[in-house]
Parts: structure tokens; sequence; C-alpha cells
């Protein structure tokens, strides 16, 4: 009766969804209203993210049975969004009737797709784990589609999908399927981890693959810390460590969230992320962002309405809103490598690594994405790459 009702609401008010490049001189600004539902923050937020813009102002409001958000975005470039193609696909989705699903606990960006099988892997991170992981599926037959893979605080969690590597579609054979988490478990026994290493495979369809990582790190519990990693935290965030307050505001009767950090590409989505999956709800807020730095405010409750009320609540959000920022903070080489896909191309070159002691470590995140027809690197990009991948570039076609 609560569904029935609230898209009666929503159908009396629908979402307005309004783009403005006059009123900012260096930024677009989107005005988005609508009846009020539980992740509705997250889910514009995820939208605007996932087009790679940059959301550099954002102010929130949604108390009460109403929706009414503001967000100062451009691209990365530093441009506004003048592109029609993308105005009008930001209007459509965030007006969509599709893009609002009443249900509490429905996925954020759900796809189903029958076109390949996704594997869900979660454990403690040691050097060389992603190359075992990477030739057990070569070695079974498996092609590595897509995959995104983040280690933080000695945890390592990746979220890939596979195909058949004859088919070309998703593996569909029970028997099959259970030898492949058997072996995949065999490389976490390496680590003596079998009791905490995890891996599932998904049934068609999938959540938001970046939300899924931050769910499963933590089920992880990465934000619980680790000593030997808490000193090369220290090092690496040379005094831009993320300052994560919580405080009452007994008046309004919120909890008040405070964030001060480096600012970085989707800094928004993580922590909205990691607030909503631990069940709160944001009231009121305010995101700024300067040339290094980030500010947020939140005014929040729990979904039971209560504000946060004890010692150890308190300090278990901030560790969770720290590790949130900390999971895509990388001070490390970014590498890319281009070339024309095969079976077996991210054994090879995760091989490679692990032979020259390069590890993909503790603050980093990999995307491994496929693309069908890339450009045929020239003679000159040629004797500008590494001598370490010379030969995976000069392999043959597939």
């Amino acid at each position: 009766m609560e569904d029935e009702y609230d898209k009666l609401i929503r159908r009396m008010n629908p979402p307005s969804v309004t783009i403005d490049n006059n009123s900012s001189p260096d930024a677009t600004v989107i005005h988005v209203e609508s009846t009020n539902k539980p992740g509705i923050l997250l889910e514009v937020v995820q939208v605007l993210t996932d087009l790679n813009l940059v959301i550099t102002k954002a102010y929130i409001s949604s108390d009460g049975r109403w929706f009414m958000d503001v967000f100062n975005v451009k691209h990365r470039n530093g441009s506004k969004v003048k592109d029609e193609g993308v105005i009008s696909y930001i209007t459509k989705i965030l007006e969509s009737d599709t893009f609002y699903v009443p249900s509490l606990g429905s996925s954020v960006g759900l796809k189903p797709s029958l076109d390949y099988t996704s594997i869900e892997l979660a454990g403690v991170d040691r050097p060389g784990l992603l190359s075992e992981v990477s030739a057990v599926l070569a070695n079974l037959g498996c092609n590595v589609v897509n995959a995104e893979i983040w280690t933080h605080n000695a945890r390592a969690a990746a979220v890939v999908n596979v195909t058949d590597d004859r088919m070309g579609c998703a593996i569909e054979d029970q028997e099959r399927l259970l030898t492949i988490k058997k072996r995949l478990r065999n490389v976490f026994k390496g680590n003596n981890d079998l009791k905490t290493a995890k891996m599932t495979l998904s049934p068609p369809g999938s959540m938001h693959r970046e939300r899924r990582l931050h769910q499963i790190m933590f089920a992880e519990r990465d934000y619980e810390k680790v000593e030997w990693v808490e000193q090369e935290d220290m090092e690496d965030f040379n005094g831009l460590k993320p300052e994560v307050s919580v405080l009452d505001c007994v008046e309004k009767d919120y909890t008040v969230i405070t964030l001060r950090c480096k600012d970085r590409p989707k800094l928004l989505f993580d922590t909205v992320c990691t607030i909503t999956d631990m069940q709160y709800v944001v009231y009121h807020g305010v995101v700024h962002t300067g040339q290094m730095e980030a500010y947020q405010e939140y005014y929040i409750r729990h979904i039971d309405g209560n504000r946060v009320s004890s010692e150890a609540e308190r300090d278990r959000v901030m560790q969770c809103l720290e590790a949130a920022i900390k999971r895509r903070t990388s001070e490390a080489l970014e590498l890319e490598l281009c070339t024309e896909d095969r079976v077996g191309l991210l054994s090879d070159i995760t091989r490679i690594f692990r032979e020259n002691s390069l590890q993909i470590g503790q603050h980093t995140s990999l995307d491994v994405k496929w693309n069908s027809s890339p450009a045929k690197p020239t003679t000159h990009d040629e004797t500008r790459m590494s001598f370490l991948f010379g030969h995976i570039f000069k392999s043959r076609s597939f």
C-alpha cells in the first residue's frame, strides 16, 4: 500500500530537472525536484558521476516528502556541459519512471545481462594475488570482458565479468562454475585465508559495480585499522589526511557529519554511497570543492529516525567514511594500456607486474575495459612503450 501511495504522489508531482548554463560563469547548474524516497540522492549523484562530470558544489534538501537539490557540474577539462545529447540524457534519465524504484532495498544501476558471468571476489590482499586470479581464469577458458579491483587496508575486492572464451557468452554449466569457484578459492588458500576469502557467482543482472565494490569492502571491514597499513597511510597522505567529524545538532534533532580532504573525482559518490549503505538518510547538506580541498557537510538520521546515539556508532561512522575516501585515493603511477583484445591478455599483463615486483597496492583501483575496435598503434606509439609490455602489443591478432 505504501508503494502504491508513493506512485500516486509521484504521478501528481512528476520529477522536474532544469539544466542552466547561464547562472554560473564556470559551471552548469542542475536543479532536481521530485517527491522524496530513500536512496534518491545516491541515484542522482550516480547518474552525474557515471557521465564523468565533476560536482564542484551541491546543495541538498530532502526533508519531508520533497527532494530539492542543486548541483554545479563541469567536465573534467573544466568546461560546462553544453552537448545537447548529454543534457537530453540527464533530463530523460532523472525524469524517467524506470529511474525511480520505490523499494528501499532496490539496486542502483540494475542492468540485466545474459552476455557474461559476474564473479565477485573478496579477501586479504597480498602481492601477486591479481596475477594468480587472472591466470586461473585464463586456464579455465574464461575471457575477462571487464573487471574492477580495489585494494585498501590489506583487503582486496573485485568484480570480474567473464565469458566462455570459445562461445563468447555467459558460462551457464553448473559443474564448470563449481570448478571455477573451487580453483579461485585455492588461490586464496595460498594466503591461509580460507575462512575469510569469499567468491560469489552472481546471477544475470548486476548492481552498479562501484557501489557493489564499496559494499564488499564494507562487509570485509576494511575500515578497521591495520597497524602497518596505518603507518603507510600517514606517509602517503603527506598532511592531507581526511578529517571526519560526527557531531550532534540537538535543536534540530540531526547528526552532523563534516568531511575535509583532498579533492578527487567521484568523491561525492563514494561518501554518499557509504552513508546510504550504512542505512542513514541525508536530509540536508552542502558540498564545496576548491582547487585542492573538498568540504562536505551532511545532516543525517538513521532510517529509523534516530540520531547517532553512541560513541561506538559515532566512531564507526567516522571510520567508514574515512575508508570510503581512501579506497580510491592513490599517489601511485597510473598505467594505461591499449591494444587489440585477446583471451589471456589480462593474465599476461598481471604476470609481468608480478615478475617485476610491481604491486597493485594499498590505495589503488584497476579498471579493465574491453574495446572491440581500438585504434591501431602507430610506429611512433610503439617506440614509446615500455620494453616490459612490448611483446604484448606486438603479439598477433586473434
